[in-house]
């Protein structure tokens, strides 16, 4: 009996922190249509003219706080999550691991896993979205349909809900909390740009600030609103009060509107209602990366400090921690209909 692969997908990282290396992934990253979904003369001139010039300096100026002596953190733990979930499923499963943007690729790991007859596809992104999952997925059957793979397919779409993700997530912040006291927890979540919602087909009523309504058919694909029902679960879980927690986004980029409330605007309004000691989460992160530790452990970190707060506390992402790689199993099993 062959076995059954699974190709875990991350969003993808730059091999080095040197400005050459860093421009080179943005060029990729940017000038997909997925990510920057505008017609494709005036992307090319937003992209290569106006942002990669200056964006990459700045990036690489970033990537270099938080680059680790084996390489990119992205790459290093998942790297390591793909190993540990291997141990896990044991020699039934070859498990391979595919960045959307850089290496190893998404072609590089289909190529590895082309013998199997069933291929799992996990992308590692809890909520949809079309920049993301979707970017992903049409990666996975543009590689099909051009390396003649006759394997056949079965995508794990999101599991923002999935029980097992939830628990992990709340383990983590529980053990990462304990003995701790903070004020508020604030669960910060990668932003996006208003449009996306819309052409998601988010039919719901919104006012686009405060809690998305329930996931219905009107709203299945919203990010947004699958982004407060992970935030809701979590919180439940933990046994919070509403006053106890927030939701916010962060990661906007250029003069389009984003999603709200913003990450960074929230800093002050928490300060304002006299909350002095937070926590801050990361729930649409499964691995820490540019936009956890350096976006939310070092700028927003400093902005707190400056604002007059007293205790951060940076919650790290599931990276390979045992329950994570538990979930993780369970979803496989669940998507495979393993008995």
């Amino acid at each position: 009996m062959s076995q059954k692969g699974l190709l875990l997908v991350n969003i993808g990282t730059p091999d080095h922190c040197d400005r050459r290396s860093v421009l080179r992934y943005l060029k990729q990253f940017l000038n997909d249509p997925f990510v920057v979904d505008i017609p494709r003369f005036f992307r090319w001139v937003l992209v290569n003219a106006v942002i990669l010039p200056f964006r990459h300096q700045k990036s690489a100026k970033a990537y270099q706080k938080i680059w680790l002596k084996e390489g990119s953190p992205l790459l290093v733990y998942s790297l390591r999550l793909k190993a540990e979930v291997a141990r896990a499923l044991g020699k039934a499963y070859h498990v391979e691991l595919g960045m959307r943007y850089g290496h190893p690729s998404i072609e590089e790991a289909m190529g590895k896993l082309k013998n199997c007859e069933n291929i799992y596809v996990l992308p590692l992104f809890p909520q949809y979205s079309s920049a993301a999952t979707d970017s992903a997925i049409q990666q996975v059957w543009s590689v099909l349909s051009k390396n003649k793979i006759k394997s056949e397919i079965t995508v794990l779409r999101d599991f923002y809900q999935h029980p097992a993700f939830i628990a992990a997530y709340t383990e983590r912040i529980q053990n990462t909390l304990a003995g701790k006291k903070v004020d508020c927890i604030l669960m910060s979540y990668h932003g996006l740009p208003e449009r996306h919602i819309i052409k998601s087909g988010c039919g719901a009523t919104c006012d686009r600030v405060h809690a998305c309504p329930t996931i219905t058919d009107k709203n299945q694909r919203c990010y947004r609103a699958q982004c407060f029902i992970t935030s809701d679960l979590i919180a439940k879980t933990l046994n919070l009060e509403s006053n106890q927690y927030r939701v916010a986004f962060q990661s906007r980029l250029g003069r389009t509107p984003w999603i709200k409330p913003y990450t960074d605007i929230m800093l002050p309004t928490l300060i304002k209602e006299g909350i002095q000691n937070i926590a801050l989460v990361s729930p649409s992160f499964v691995t820490d990366c540019l936009e956890t530790l350096e976006e939310i452990n070092i700028r927003l970190r400093e902005q707190w400090q400056q604002l007059g707060g007293k205790e951060f506390i940076f919650i790290p992402s599931l990276n390979s921690e045992p329950g994570w790689i538990n979930a993780l199993k369970e979803m496989v099993h669940e998507i495979a209909k393993d008995n």
